[in-house]
């Protein structure tokens, strides 16, 4: 069974084996090995933190096959996104040039230099096993990004109002990306990938100092830099479709390097908030029920798996044995359930 959890330093070894094979490089997941501990260490003191309010925590989960013990993914939440630097994005404004002598009235895109999304709670670091990046394997993506939600609602005071998501814009079958060639390379003279492992999740000092401080009018930039503004990479548009599900939208921000759009969310209009209900925990099993998102264990020791459910709250969660060990849960204990999909204009 798979199942979600903060991560340990137990888990190093299984870490630095998936973020060598992420790509591109997540920076909740580096490759060097003291900076993975750093990480691991950092997200198990936020675990265990009593927090009042978002700070500098940032919390660190994992993906693990119970009956293997090998871990399959990771995710991860940032409780305050810039928190000691500002969190920089590009915001696309509308622009209006106009003359009463000439007849002109013209709406101008341009992209101005942000950092209206600094303070708010940050969803990162999504990395899947290549194994499960089938539609068979779509469920354990869903498990994997939305329980991130499921913690987030659980625990409210530990983060914002309000959360976001960057999506990895467009970028060629080597990496390149053509905003990024457009722009950024034109101000830092160095290759993406490099400048993105730099960048410290888009919160370090040196972006303000070398990236353009006045608005950048996208009708200039070359025709293929504009056709990718705010286009997700092939290779997320799962994990775009996840967060749609949970009820995140595309807002009027990109990324300032590869002008991926930005997700942006508040937290009491998501399903795992709206959709959710506490069930007492019974003993059993459902064929052919209603996929749920199933939670327990509070703050410092959350779980989260899929199991099919019947019934309404009253009728319980019946759970199985191997799915109670998953969650750390017994008969008559409360669990979190939420359903994996949401029926048409639920949230609305």
């Amino acid at each position: 069974m798979l199942f979600v959890r903060p991560a340990s330093a137990s888990d190093l070894d299984e870490l630095e084996r998936m973020a060598r094979a992420a790509h591109p490089v997540l920076h909740s997941l580096p490759r060097d090995r003291e900076q993975l501990a750093t990480r691991v260490a950092l997200s198990e003191d936020s675990f265990r933190a009593e927090v009042d309010f978002p700070g500098e925590e940032f919390y660190l989960f994992v993906l693990e096959d119970s009956d293997t013990g090998k871990l399959l993914g990771t995710s991860s939440i940032v409780a305050s996104a810039g928190y000691s630097e500002p969190f920089y994005a590009f915001r696309n404004d509308a622009l209006i040039h106009a003359s009463r002598e000439l007849k002109v009235n013209r709406k101008i895109h341009a992209l101005t230099m942000s950092h209206e999304l600094t303070g708010k709670s940050r969803l990162t670091g999504f990395y899947i096993d290549p194994s499960l990046r089938t539609p068979e394997g779509e469920a354990a993506a869903h498990l994997l990004s939305r329980a991130r939600m499921m913690y987030v609602v659980a625990n409210r005071k530990r983060f914002s109002s309000e959360v976001f998501s960057l999506m990895l814009g467009v970028t060629d079958a080597a990496g390149a990306s053509p905003f990024w060639e457009a722009v950024g390379r034109k101000f830092f003279g160095r290759d993406f990938e490099q400048v993105e492992l730099e960048s410290g999740g888009r919160s370090r000092t040196f972006i303000a100092e070398v990236m353009p401080t006045y608005p950048i009018y996208v009708p200039l930039l070359p025709g293929e830099a504009q056709r990718v503004l705010g286009e997700p990479n092939e290779s997320t548009l799962l994990a775009y479709d996840i967060h749609l599900e949970e009820g995140f939208e595309p807002d009027r921000f990109v990324d300032i390097f590869d002008a991926g759009p930005v997700l942006t969310l508040t937290v009491d209009k998501s399903a795992s908030a709206g959709s959710g209900e506490w069930r007492p925990v019974r003993d059993g099993a459902v064929s052919n029920g209603t996929p749920y998102l199933v939670a327990a264990g509070g703050a410092h020791g959350f779980r989260c798996i899929l199991a099919d459910l019947n019934g309404t709250r009253a009728d319980g969660a019946a759970l199985t044995a191997a799915a109670r060990d998953a969650l750390g849960v017994h008969e008559k204990d409360t669990v979190r359930c939420v359903p994996l999909h949401q029926a048409s204009g639920e949230l609305q």
